[in-house]
């Protein structure tokens, strides 16, 4: 049994983003933090070991790369989810998955290294668990990204960081990978070695130099190929219980301008447009509000409703019970 200090907490609310691409980063990071490295890589190996990190490395973002993206969603039985999760959790193509709350009550991003790559995945899990798939792909996007912040006593909220202004414009969206690059992100997937040299390490792993292999990650963070390089927390273990995927039935022709109104609230971490799929889902608008607990995020959306007024047509919350599965993209190595 582990507890969170003052030690982990600063650990987990500066080491999200930004982890340096530099020869000895863990030194680096340590000494900003008044700590020493053996202290930082202790903390992190103990802290992925007991599950409250669930990894630590760069986040890549299929979609920029020329991949597929989506969210999806299956109704399975109680008697029989766990033996479900087995099946979806199994194929390289499921980044995430979560069991929520609802008639709909497993959901998993689908991230493929093809756009095509998204239906054959769908059809795959259909076949694979006698059960339909909710393909519900991002048609547009008005807030992406958020931070967890931990205080002394240990309530921890939520800190939405802004999209990029390159991932906004788009540039270089469906620039596939070269050879080298490929071999870095399979190299990297998983995460970073935690070792004095991580980046020298994993380059004498792929035959090239510590300094081409921070070259090529740099290139990626610019390009967007990585959103981000840093510790993935694990929002539920570390106290953050009221997950609330609230989903709106808006009319479409002001979706755009009250996407970007709610985006903008400082509680809302992802706020998308996705497609109804009528008659068992007419929600076009995915919200996540994230709470210490759903008491938090009932009244947060509740907010949200008293703003929208008559342009809500319907709404509900699935909060996430259990996290199933949370590795990031994954190239086939």
């Amino acid at each position: 049994m582990i507890t969170i200090d003052v030690i982990s907490r600063s650990i987990i609310n500066n080491l999200q983003i930004g982890f340096p691409l530099s020869r000895q980063p863990f030194a680096a990071v340590a000494e900003e933090l008044d700590i020493s490295e053996y202290i930082l890589v202790t903390r992190l190996q103990t802290m992925l070991s007991h599950g409250f990190l669930t990894r630590f490395g760069p986040l890549f973002n299929a979609e920029q790369m020329g991949g597929g993206l989506t969210l999806a969603a299956m109704s399975v039985g109680d008697d029989e989810f766990d033996s479900m999760a087995q099946i979806v959790n199994a194929m390289p193509e499921v980044a995430h998955n979560y069991a929520r709350d609802h008639t709909l009550n497993m959901w998993f991003v689908l991230a493929t290294e093809t756009a095509d790559g998204i239906q054959a995945a769908v059809d795959k899990i259909e076949k694979q668990t006698g059960h339909k798939v909710f393909n519900l792909p991002k048609l547009e996007e008005y807030r992406l990204g958020f931070k967890l912040k931990l205080d002394d006593a240990g309530a921890i909220d939520t800190v939405p960081l802004e999209t990029s202004a390159y991932l906004k414009s788009g540039k270089d969206k469906g620039f596939e990978p070269t050879k080298d690059e490929r071999a870095v992100i399979t190299a990297t997937q998983e995460g970073l070695p935690l070792t004095q040299y991580p980046y020298e390490d994993v380059a004498k792993s792929i035959g090239m130099t510590e300094v081409q292999l921070i070259n090529h990650l740099t290139t990626m963070l610019e390009r967007g190929w990585i959103r981000r390089i840093g510790v993935v927390p694990n929002h539920i273990k570390l106290g953050l219980k009221g997950n609330g995927m609230s989903v709106w039935n808006l009319p479409d022709e002001k979706i755009k301008t009250i996407g970007e109104k709610i985006g903008s609230l400082g509680y809302v971490s992802h706020c998308y447009k996705r497609p109804r799929n009528e008659p068992e889902w007419s929600y076009n608008l995915f919200v996540m509000v994230h709470g210490s607990d759903r008491s938090i995020v009932n009244k947060r959306v509740e907010e949200i409703s008293q703003m929208l007024g008559d342009d809500n047509m319907g709404h509900e919350i699935l909060y996430s019970s259990k996290i199933l599965k949370k590795s990031g993209m994954r190239l086939k190595t």
